[in-house]
C-alpha cells in the first residue's frame, strides 16, 4: 500500500478513502507504542503550529499540544484573534499560513475551518465542527480495534442525537471501514438523509451497513460497541429542555447494555459526559429537571467495559497522526505500516 498524506488537510472523513484511514489508525497506534516506550520524537521538529479554538475543550486542546511537543514541534494557542471581527476568515488565514507549518481549528461552523483550509496554503486539521468531529472518530476506531483486533463487521450502535457531529463522523467512519452503524434515536433526530444516503453506498462497496432505527430492542441485540455522546451539545443549550424530552428514553444504562446479549460490549463516549452531579452543569440540570444522569448511568460509565478513558487518552495518538502525516514525510516498511522512528 503506497499513501502519501503530505500536505493534506484533515477535515472530514468523507474525503479520506478507507484505506487512507487505516493508515492513520495505523499510524496513531505505532505512534502511542513510540511514546509508551519513552521514545522522543523528531517527525515535526522545527514545524509551528497555531490552534484557534472558538469551543472549550480538554482533550482536543491537550491533544494537539501535548502531541506536537512530543514530536517536537512549537505551539500557539490563539485566544485573542481578530478572525472573524475586525478581519474576514480569508485574511486571517493567508496571513496564519506565512507564520505556521499546521492550523487547528475547533468551532462551530464548518464553513470556516474549510475557508481556513482554501486559503492558508497550509494543511489544516478540524477538531470539531457542529457537522464533523474526524480525530475523534481515528481516537473511536483504534480504541475498539485494541478491544475486538479488527474492525470490518463490527457492530456499533450511536445512541442519542443522531443529527450531530458525532453521529454523522461515526457513520462516516463505520462505512468507510466495513463496520455496521447503527443511530439509535428519534426520528426527528436522524442524520441528514443525503448523508446518509451516500453513506449507504461506500457501505454496499465495504460489507457495512447503515440502519436508522428508534426501537432499542432491535438496534442493541448483538452490538459491539455502544456509544453515547451529550444530548446539548455547545451552543444549543436553549433546547435542554426539548432533548430531555425527546432522549429521556434512550439513556444509555444497564437495561441497554443487557439487552446487546453480548458479554464482549464495549461502552463509549467522546466526553464530556454527564453520569452523575459532580459538575456544575449537571447539577443546574438536576435542580431545573430533576436528573440525577443524562445520557449515560453512572454504573455504566464506571462499568469495567466502559473503555471512555482509553478513548480519551487516543486522541492524543489519533491527533498526532493526522499532524505527522500532513507534514512530515510518510515512511512505510515493506507491509505498507507507517514507520515512526
Amino acid at each position: 500500500m503506497s499513501l502519501n498524506l503530505y500536505h493534506r488537510n484533515f477535515l472530514t472523513l468523507r474525503d479520506f478513502s478507507p484505506d487512507e484511514i487505516t493508515f492513520l489508525i495505523d499510524y496513531a497506534a505505532a505512534l502511542k507504542e513510540k511514546k509508551r516506550k519513552g521514545i522522543r520524537g523528531h517527525l515535526l521538529e522545527g514545524k509551528n503550529i497555531v490552534s484557534i479554538f472558538e469551543k472549550t475543550s480538554t482533550r482536543t486542546r491537550c491533544s494537539f499540544e501535548v502531541g506536537a511537543f512530543d514530536e517536537g514541534a512549537n505551539v500557539t494557542y490563539l485566544t485573542n484573534s481578530q478572525m472573524g471581527k475586525k478581519e474576514s476568515i480569508e485574511d486571517t488565514a493567508k496571513v496564519l499560513g506565512r507564520f505556521y507549518d499546521g492550523i487547528a481549528f475547533r468551532g462551530f461552523s464548518q464553513d470556516t475551518v474549510e475557508a481556513l483550509a482554501e486559503f492558508s496554503g497550509v494543511p489544516v486539521w478540524n477538531g470539531l465542527t457542529d457537522t464533523y468531529h474526524p480525530t475523534q472518530i481515528l481516537a473511536d476506531m483504534l480504541t475498539i480495534r485494541e478491544n475486538f483486533g479488527e474492525l470490518s463487521g463490527k457492530k456499533l450502535v450511536f445512541v442519542g442525537d443522531a443529527r450531530n457531529n458525532m453521529g454523522n463522523s461515526l457513520m462516516i467512519g463505520c462505512a468507510k471501514l466495513g463496520m455496521h452503524f447503527v443511530a439509535l434515536a428519534p426520528k426527528t433526530l436522524f442524520p441528514d438523509e443525503e448523508l446518509v444516503a451516500s453513506m449507504e453506498k461506500v457501505a454496499e462497496e465495504t460489507k457495512g451497513s447503515i440502519t436508522l432505527t428508534d426501537n432499542i430492542d432491535e438496534a442493541v441485540q448483538n452490538a459491539d460497541v455502544i456509544y453515547t455522546d451529550v444530548w446539548v451539545s455547545m451552543g444549543e443549550e436553549a433546547k435542554t429542555a426539548e432533548r430531555i424530552a425527546l432522549l429521556k428514553d434512550y439513556q444509555v444504562n444497564e437495561e441497554m447494555i443487557n439487552k446487546t446479549n453480548n458479554p464482549n460490549t464495549i461502552f463509549l463516549h467522546c466526553l464530556p459526559a454527564f453520569h452523575d452531579l459532580n459538575t456544575k452543569v449537571a447539577k443546574e440540570v438536576h435542580e431545573k429537571y430533576g436528573l440525577t444522569e443524562m445520557e449515560v448511568s453512572d454504573q455504566v460509565f464506571r462499568a469495567p467495559y466502559s473503555k471512555v478513558f482509553n478513548e480519551a487518552e487516543n486522541r492524543m495518538h489519533a491527533i498526532k497522526a493526522v499532524m505527522c502525516a500532513t507534514l512530515a514525510e510518510n515512511k512505510v516498511d515493506d507491509k505498507g505500516k507507517p514507520i515512526v522512528e
